[in-house]
């Protein structure tokens, strides 16, 4: 007698279930679709779901980077080495005319900073690129604005994001029709939290980045956050770095992104250190406090 046993997905197993069918339905659906790739852990993620969402083949589209020129020297390092292990197509872009007038946020502050090297190299990019759909790795848990956000994110032909132009999400149905000009950003990680991620990571034994481990860290404390201290970080009066054991749990640009105190070397210390977070990791990048609501305004603007 064939006996019948109840099938039950995890929830890793249903959040991976879910997020291999957007990509799938994105590759089906658009012309030219791109994945945003930054070098961090959430993309490491959206990297190996889309590797096993068209397994044995190649991932049918491109890896995009938007390089503004002051990411961390160990994220560099890790893209080159992880993009040409795997095969990717990986296409970097960068602002080369802002970068060589110098722009950095020490002269314009972070907010005239990200608008011309984030999101104006974002948008010029997805333009030249003809990129009608483009994943993204963010996730509802990160902030608020992203909280609100659909899987679909339409953008206008401005790539600008309006939060009541939002089209319904019902039955995990999603309207991907636009017209010429328009696009669609994609969060196929949009239901994870950063918990679930690390245990993806661990199960999945995803490699990140080494700095998302803890180590003694040159470090500053600047409005109570803990600032690398790089070549050609620009100290304010008084500071003087210190040795600090710390680790990061998001990772940008090296003069907008802090690090928090943590002795966690190992992934499953740090899935301990998650289970007990009570902040997002976003607390630590700068450029999200900068000014009131200041991701819903970059989103307007065509940030992810």
């Amino acid at each position: 007698m064939l006996s019948i046993e109840k099938l039950h997905l995890s929830n890793l197993e249903a959040l991976e279930a879910e997020s291999i069918h957007i990509i799938r339905e994105v590759a089906a659906e658009f012309e030219r679709p791109v994945m945003l790739y930054s070098v961090g852990k959430d993309s490491s993620v959206m990297v190996r779901l889309a590797q096993k969402a068209f397994y044995p083949g190649k991932i049918p589209f491109p890896l995009l980077h938007v390089d503004t020129g002051m990411k961390f020297p160990e994220m560099y390092e890790f893209r080159d080495s992880f993009c040409r292990e795997i095969g990717a197509d990986l296409r970097v872009y960068r602002h080369e005319q802002a970068i060589a007038e110098g722009v950095d946020p020490w002269k314009l502050g972070t907010v005239r900073c990200c608008a011309i090297l984030k999101t104006q190299a974002l948008l010029n990019a997805l333009a030249e690129g003809g990129y009608d759909a483009a994943f993204g790795g963010a996730r509802r848990d990160e902030e608020k604005s992203r909280a609100k956000e659909r899987v679909y994110s339409f953008r206008d032909q401005f790539g600008q994001w309006d939060p009541r132009n939002q089209r319904p999400e019902l039955w995990n149905l999603y309207n991907g029709r636009i017209r010429k000009g328009e696009s669609i950003r994609v969060f196929p990680l949009s239901n994870w939290t950063e918990l679930d991620v690390w245990m993806y990571i661990y199960v999945e034994n995803i490699p990140v980045v080494p700095m998302y481990f803890a180590k003694e860290r040159p470090m500053v404390v600047r409005d109570g956050r803990l600032i690398p201290v790089y070549e050609g970080t620009k100290l304010e009066p008084g500071e003087e770095p210190q040795m600090v054991m710390c680790r990061f749990r998001t990772l940008g640009c090296h003069p907008c992104t802090g690090a928090v105190r943590s002795s966690a070397k190992t992934v499953p210390e740090i899935i301990e250190e998650m289970m007990v977070a009570r902040h997002s990791e976003r607390i630590t990048r700068l450029i999200d406090h900068d000014q009131d609501s200041s991701m819903e305004q970059k989103k307007r603007e065509g940030y992810f």
